[in-house]
């Protein structure tokens, strides 16, 4: 017997936008159906909105910026809207809950804590207001009495999240950015549109004031609007790095602010003195999370040759002992992939693997015993070539790849040789070797012994894994611009 949550209507307003504090109508009647990712079937549908509802949306959020109060609120007043955004996520927590397993396939024994998490997010950000240098005084400058640096919003924000994790990553673009005093228009992937829908609920019942905050759903051209139209002063995105070098072309073009949190190819470092056995069941359970779509996963796994079958029969047993079912049976430890072509596009994956060389050790296919639902086994190849697709590419999904080394040098080569740097993680007992290992690795994060990433301190990656940092005080950051005031003796407050 499948536990689940019943939710008859999950959204108030599925044919509407959130456009300037009201539900209103799209420009066209087109619809966006979302298929629940465990069984196939029609979970909702959503309005498309067009390139003239996405103008809609900007215009509301210029006009709030440049006339309404919002960016002129002290910013102890904005964050108390903040924590009234995070009580009613709260309120919202068993819809919530239902979405995120239908939409992207996490389990919803995850999802469960999904509205707690992200309310804490929007009050750790609310915290802020009264602990952030919003201006101080800096050096005085030669021939003048006073000088100050004062930092101020960006302006109007479109906010562009994926579907793998919608409301976090939501939640780490808006929070900050309105705590600044910018105006923001969210745009949901088709895939995963309902969380940014609750988010819009949450806004219009806590009274956010009229085109603060704006969400639309919309296919790559209506979203490519929101990116080319100079009311718009930054972009926030994270999905592909493909679309980060399309985004980040489009507003360098006009000099528009840009945030990138993009792909990642994360290697696992497995010193010569780490616990085999404990290293590949610690991977191999972080790797059931979202079923292997998160773009920090660990999934190139560098071992010394001389231990690589070792560590290959551990993790393939660790592994492939994992139970794949429905997100919302109890017995499950990995749900399904987000969709069928993503389900496609893993396979197509493993194939080449495959092709390549690779040893298919476990897993490469659909489990026997699930007919609907976009599933795949868990999967490990062995004795990967670095110079392979498969080591190369972001599969984004439950697919472990395994690669020799000669040495811990040769490691550490292996683990940088590769267009991102988001995350790693060094497995060792020394936390000395960890630390020196970490310092060569040229990446956003690095854990110890996990897969480790701390959103309240930042997250963000070197190389083609993005620009710039989300999360924690260098989240707030690239929503705000550094002003220089001069003046001839010092204001209220300072003297």
């Amino acid at each position: 017997m499948i536990s689940r949550t019943e939710v008859d209507t999950p959204l108030l307003h599925p044919r509407e936008l959130f456009v300037n504090g009201r539900w209103v109508a799209p420009s066209e009647d087109n619809v966006i159906q979302v298929l629940d990712s465990n069984d196939e079937q029609v979970y909702l549908s959503v309005a498309a909105a067009g390139t003239a509802d996405v103008g809609r949306a900007v215009g509301a959020a210029r006009a709030a910026f440049d006339e309404g109060v919002w960016p002129r609120l002290p910013h102890a007043e904005r964050a108390q809207y903040l924590r009234l955004l995070a009580d009613a996520l709260r309120s919202r927590s068993t819809v919530l809950a239902d979405i995120w397993p239908r939409e992207s396939g996490v389990l919803y024994t995850v999802s469960q804590g999904t509205a707690e998490f992200y309310a804490d997010v929007l009050n750790f950000y609310a915290g802020l207001a009264t602990d952030f240098a919003w201006e101080e005084r800096a050096p005085t400058t030669p021939g003048a009495g006073f000088s100050m640096i004062t930092r101020e919003p960006v302006g109007v924000v479109g906010a562009i999240v994926p579907w793998n994790s919608p409301l976090g990553l939501a939640i780490h673009k808006i929070a900050p950015a309105l705590l600044s005093g910018c105006t923001v228009v969210l745009k949901a992937a088709p895939e995963a549109p309902a969380m940014a829908y609750v988010l819009a609920e949450c806004a219009e019942a806590i009274g956010l004031p009229p085109g603060v905050f704006n969400v639309v759903t919309a296919d790559r051209e209506a979203s490519e609007r929101l990116v080319t139209d100079p009311r718009v002063d930054k972009i926030a995105f994270t999905g592909s790095t493909a679309a980060g070098r399309r985004i980040a072309s489009l507003m360098g073009q006009r000099i528009g602010r840009v945030t990138l949190e993009l792909g990642g190819k994360s290697p696992a470092v497995i010193l010569d003195d780490a616990d085999l056995g404990q290293t590949a069941s610690t991977i191999a359970q972080a790797e059931r999370f979202l079923t292997g779509q998160t773009c920090a996963s660990l999934t190139r796994l560098i071992v010394t040759r001389s231990r690589h079958d070792e560590f290959v029969e551990a993790l393939s047993a660790a592994f492939a002992a994992t139970k794949v079912g429905n997100a919302f049976d109890p017995a499950s430890q990995m749900g399904p992939l987000v969709s069928a072509r993503q389900r496609d596009r893993v396979e197509s994956y493993i194939a080449q693997g495959v092709a390549s060389g690779a040893r298919l050790v476990t897993g490469g296919g659909r489990p026997a015993d699930l007919e609907r639902g976009y599933f795949i086994e868990p999967t490990v190849l062995a004795g990967v070539d670095n110079g392979s697709v498969i080591a190369q590419e972001e599969i984004f999904g439950p697919v472990l790849t395994v690669l020799p080394a000669r040495d811990e040098a040769d490691a550490v080569r292996i683990a940088n040789d590769t267009i991102y740097g988001l995350n790693a993680s060094v497995f060792t007992p020394d936390v000395d070797r960890a630390r020196q290992v970490a310092g060569q690795l040229r990446c956003g994060t690095v854990g110890h012994n996990a897969f480790r990433l701390d959103a309240r301190i930042a997250f963000g990656g070197f190389k083609q894994s993005g620009l710039g940092r989300e999360g924690g005080r260098e989240g707030i950051l690239p929503y705000l611009e550094t002003k220089v005031v001069i003046l001839d003796g010092p204001p209220e407050g300072y003297r």
